[in-house]
This record gives C-alpha cells, structure tokens and sequence, in this order.
C-alpha cells in the first residue's frame, strides 16, 4: 500500500516518516529510576519488535537514570515530560533521543528556549496532546477543535525553526480518534504517532485499538504505532507485530491459521495446540504460514495456501504441506512431531 510522504525525522538511529517502516514504541511499565527493571524490560522487548520505548520523568532521579539506561540498550529513548520543562532540558542534556511533550502545559518562554537546545543537540519532539488535556466544547466538532490546537502548537514550533517534529493526539473514543487522525494527516505533513489511550486491558485493548489502526494504515496513515494495553508490555509488542503483519506491513512474522472448531472435529487439543504452535513459530522466528484445521473435511482444502499444516481426523492429525498430504500423526505425538517439521523452515 502506498505511504503518506511525510516529512523525515530522526530519533537516533531511526528514521521516521515518509516511506519508512512504521515504527512499534511502548511505554515502560516501571519508573524510570528503578534502571534495572527499565533496562530488562527494554533488551527483553527489543528482539521481539520493540523499536522504541518511551519512560516517564517525573523527578530528578529519573533524570539520573537516563544516562545509565541509554548505556545499557541499543534503542533510542523518548523522555515524557509533564508540566515542567525543566526536565526536559535535563532530559536533553543527559541523552535522549527525543521527548514527548504537551506544549500547552508550558510556558511560551521556556518552550522556545526548549526548542533552541533540542534542535542544537538533534533531539526530536513528539507534540502529544489528549483530550482531557484540553478545554473542549463538547457541543462541537471534538476532532476540529483537538485539530486547532494542534495547529497553534505546530505554528509555535516553526515559528522558532523547529520541524524535527512528530505529532500525536489520541482519545480513547476510537472513532473521534479516527477522525481526528484523518484530519491530522490531512493537515499535516509531519509523521504521526498513531493509538487509542487507555485502550483497556488484553483483547478488549487490542480490539478498541484496532478498530482505529487498521483504517488508519490502509490509508497509509501513521509511522508509529502504539497498542496501549493494561497487560505486560510484550502483549502490546505482539499486537502492533500481527497487525502490522496482517496489513502486509510488517513481513517477519508467522502466520498462524486456525478454525473455530465445530461438531466436526475428532480431536480434542485443537486449540492448545494452536496456541503452542504460534508461541514455537515466534520464539523460533519461523516466518511461515501454518495451518492448524479441526477436521479433514475442508481443513486440508482451507489451509491449502499454508506453507506446511495439520488437519485433525480420528485420534490423529494428518500433516500436510502446500496442500498435499504427507503422513499421519497420532495426536498424542503431534506437537513433537510437528516441531520437528517446523524447524526445517528455520532461517
């Protein structure tokens, strides 16, 4: 699908915007002086597709961590900063890569002082707004009002020669955050953070999120992404990873297939075999197209586009690859059996 040809910003060694990959980040779920937890979190998420973490700075021991952390992690840091900018100067002077900040919450003064050192020492700024961080007239069009005060913000920013910008507003109404976003792009040219907050907890989370996403990224809109989830951080990074891959967005990553079950089938462990088989295939980087049928019915014909698969009959699971037969398998075997296939396909 074609991209929207925003403009170019650095954070680190990323390069946002325009026609670049879309960007997974999260949020540290620990505070950010508590450096050993915040780095473990970071080098554990980092191989499963974190591309960029954001920390909270909310005293000036996390401002003493930044300098510890960025020497222990081989992805760039966001500092997110409310209501001091204080912080955020010292933020920047101990090494982030790029702070998120509400200008409104900020004195014009400071802020274009803020803009003057961040530019100088190559530090990119998200302009991050919500909805409850702004008067709103709830009798009006929400989407253009959160629009205007945007534009006062981006207008503030070049007027001061600063364009090292990315934005975002979000909203945890999917569909005014759809909206908002639509406009935002249609307004901007600047790459946009795209998400719902407090999206809620696991599946009802990634559902609300997606909801938004989705359209957003067909239309080539948004070059990060975040599924904000009341969960371990590893489920928001596995959300972003198969969404992304679903809308041919994000190309190694396995796809896992497999039927709802029905009176049809003759095997019982259907489902914790599935969900075995996804977890082998991520862990192993095994970027393939599984399929995992109930029945020989149609679960062969139906996972016939699958690289290699299992359809179950009575007892047993037939193997099966690019469609074809090979041999069957008694279901007590399966997985064992089946992993050893599978790792023929590893890279």
């Amino acid at each position: 699908m074609k991209r929207e040809e925003t403009r170019l910003v650095k954070v680190g060694n990323l390069t946002i915007g325009h026609s670049n990959e879309v960007v997974i980040q999260s949020m540290s779920s620990f505070k950010t002086s508590k450096v050993k937890k915040v780095v473990k979190e970071i080098n554990e998420l980092t191989p499963l597709g974190l591309q960029l973490m954001r920390i909270s700075i909310i005293d000036n021991n996390d401002i003493k961590a930044i300098k510890k952390i960025k020497s222990q992690i081989n992805i760039p840091l966001v500092a997110d900063i409310h209501y001091s900018l204080d912080y955020a100067f010292k933020a920047i002077k101990e090494g982030v890569d790029a702070i998120r900040i509400n200008p409104g919450n900020t004195n014009p003064l400071k802020l274009k002082e803020l803009l003057n050192l961040a530019k100088n020492n190559n530090v990119a700024i998200r302009i991050g707004i919500n909805r409850g961080s702004i008067k709103i007239d709830e009798n009006k069009d929400i989407p253009l009002q959160l629009i205007e005060k945007m534009s006062e913000y981006v207008s503030f920013f070049e007027q001061n020669g600063f364009y090292n910008t990315v934005l975002s507003i979000k909203d945890s109404d999917p569909l005014i955050t759809l909206k908002t976003y639509e406009l935002l792009s249609e307004t901007f040219s600047y790459p946009l953070h795209i998400g719902v907050t407090e999206s809620g907890i696991n599946e009802i989370g990634t559902i609300r999120s997606s909801a938004i996403l989705a359209p957003l990224l067909l239309k080539g809109i948004g070059s990060t992404i975040r599924i904000s989830l009341t969960s371990p951080r590893i489920n928001e990074i596995k959300a972003c990873k198969r969404l992304l891959h679903d809308l041919n967005l994000y190309p190694n990553y396995p796809t896992l297939i497999s039927c709802p079950l029905c009176g049809r089938s003759m095997v019982k462990s259907n489902k914790e075999l599935a969900t075995k088989v996804l977890k082998y295939l991520e862990d192993n980087n095994i970027n393939i197209k599984v399929a995992i049928m109930g029945c020989v019915v149609n679960g062969i014909n139906e996972g016939k586009n699958a690289t290699i698969g299992l359809a179950g009959t009575k007892n047993s699971y037939i193997l099966f690859k690019n469609g074809q037969k090979i041999r069957e398998i008694k279901e007590k075997d399966v997985f064992n059996e089946f992993k050893k296939e599978l790792d023929l396909y590893k890279n």
